[in-house]
């Protein structure tokens, strides 16, 4: 366990304090190193709960104090992907999320001075993250959120991916 320094959130992103997370196949798969997509020294984890601390500049869909639940894969509303109607595969994240960085190029979180790479756009196994505010999902306060974690992966994961008879694709 270290002591990280997550950064405030900049424009159009969010500071989440996370409540709860899953751990994932992939998490796994990418601590193990057999990951190529893989980049390290990363806080991994992309299935979390949390509670809005706060909000870059230009964030309107959140405020402090809503539950979100962060997403990896974003949907910005506006790219040629998320209005095609077959994908959100978002060209907003693309280029820089596989490398561990905001579309800034930049990462929010520093260890010891060194800055640490971001995971799918998430890093739940942080005690606060940052995320972009298309990366985050509302839900209502009631929701436990040690539950709803699971949406931002393994539910929708498996629910996409099973056929009628319930054998996975």
């Amino acid at each position: 366990i270290e002591d990280v320094e997550v950064a405030p959130p900049k424009k159009g992103e969010v500071r989440i304090k996370i409540v709860a997370t899953g751990v994932c196949h992939t998490d796994a798969y990418t601590l193990s190193g057999q990951d190529p997509e893989g980049v390290f020294p990363s806080i991994l984890g992309h299935e979390g709960g949390g509670i809005v601390e706060s909000v870059g500049e230009g964030v309107t869909s959140v405020q402090p104090g809503d539950f979100v639940v962060p997403l990896y894969i974003p949907e910005c509303r506006t790219c040629k992907f998320c209005t095609s109607g077959k994908t959100n595969l978002c060209s907003i994240v693309r280029a820089t999320q596989g490398r561990g960085l905001m579309p800034d190029e930049t990462t929010r979180f520093t260890c010891k001075g060194k800055p640490i790479f971001h995971f799918m756009g998430c890093s739940t196994f942080a005690e606060y993250t940052v995320a972009l505010e298309i990366s985050i999902a509302k839900v209502q306060k009631e929701a436990p959120l040690d539950k709803v974690c699971l949406l931002g992966c393994g539910v929708t994961t498996g629910y996409c991916c099973r056929r009628q008879d319930g054998q996975a694709q």
